[in-house]
């Protein structure tokens, strides 16, 4: 069972921040996933430097409509920076001019970049609320053939819909989404901007976040599944304090 932390690049100083909790937490997390989030300065590609990849997987993210396939500036990217992992997303719609867009579909960036570096794992999301079970799992296995061997989702908050997810995905690795909601205004971002429909029982605040993630952790070691931890504005201490990570890495 694989266990990976999200760093977001906001600054130099808060992915290094970031990064040293991890590497408190001892051989628990053994991959680092770093988004490319399109208001940010910091490109994922180039916290890599900042990474020991003896000890842990990089995984920057790349967002296909970022890139023109035949410019080559992603196998660029890759070849300088000595990629063997890359998580390959469509991206949100564009906001403003802050970077060149290109409508490039995240299948082809997938298929072209797996023909050039047969080597390289290429990881893809998936997004349980967006879509409805069928076309999300449609969606996955096109990505599959397209060259995609590794899944992310985006944050589960209902053990009910992991377990149906699990019945789809037996033979596929899949990397389950927790990223803790302890506020009621980031509760109803969820709800609003990523279509969330959370479970009667749902609490903002850590005790049910820690509950479930529990939870979610001891269901992944039985059905095979990984855990993708992506922290956002929450006290690491406490939430991964209490968490069942060592027995279950």
């Amino acid at each position: 069972m694989k266990f990976s932390f999200e760093i977001v690049p906001r600054t130099d100083q808060a992915f290094d921040q970031q990064y040293s909790f991890v590497s408190s937490l001892g051989k628990a997390i053994s991959m680092i996933n770093v988004p490319d989030i399109q208001r940010l300065k910091i490109r994922s590609w180039e916290t890599g430097r900042k990474i020991d990849r003896e000890k842990y997987h990089f995984v920057p993210h790349f967002r296909a409509t970022d890139f023109s396939i035949q410019s080559g500036e992603i196998f660029r990217i890759i070849e300088e920076n000595q990629l063997d992992h890359v998580l390959l997303v469509s991206g949100d719609p564009p906001e403003g001019i802050k970077r060149e867009f290109h409508h490039t579909n995240v299948l082809d960036l997938i298929r072209v970049v797996k023909q050039k570096y047969p080597d390289i794992t290429i990881h893809a999301g998936f997004d349980p609320h967006r879509n409805g079970l069928q076309e999300e799992c449609d969606y996955i296995q096109r990505k599959r053939e397209a060259g995609a061997s590794s899944f992310f989702s985006q944050p589960f908050y209902d053990t009910r819909l992991i377990e149906i997810y699990a019945e789809h995905l037996q033979d596929v690795e899949t990397f389950i989404g927790l990223s803790p909601i302890t506020t009621m205004s980031s509760m109803n971002y969820w709800e609003i901007k990523n279509k969330v429909k959370f479970p009667t029982s749902f609490r903002a605040d850590y005790d049910w976040n820690i509950d479930f993630s529990n939870k979610v952790i001891a269901m992944a070691k039985d059905v095979g599944f990984n855990i993708y931890f992506m922290p956002i504005k929450i006290d690491l201490e406490d939430y991964f304090g209490r968490l069942n990570l060592l027995e279950n890495s």
